[in-house]
């Protein structure tokens, strides 16, 4: 019997407002990042807009042997973004499951 695995990867841009240096800017990612691993168990990385200060492209992916369970899992860790990032806005974002 064949095991299915499944990856679900979440690309979500994010505007930063009242950010004015690539410092302030890494400060807000970093954490925010930080924290949803540690919250959401979910790897993720900054991967577009890197030289910009106001903008970020944070990915995070997550594994299960599910769709739905990985589809339950990328929603719950946007409305988290949502709720608890106050520094960064969502300005669109794009969900796959592999």
């Amino acid at each position: 019997m064949a095991e299915e695995a499944f990856v679900g990867l979440c690309r979500v841009v994010l505007y930063l407002p009242g950010v004015s240096s690539l410092k302030a800017k890494r400060r807000i990612v970093k954490s925010l990042m930080a924290r949803m691993q540690n919250r959401h168990q979910v790897a993720c990385a900054e991967v577009a807009k890197l030289d910009k200060w106001q903008s970020a492209v944070i990915a995070f992916a997550a594994v299960s042997n599910s769709t739905a369970h990985l589809d339950k899992r990328m929603r719950a860790v946007l409305r988290w973004m949502e709720a608890n990032c106050p520094d960064a806005a969502i300005v669109d974002y794009e969900t796959e499951i592999f």
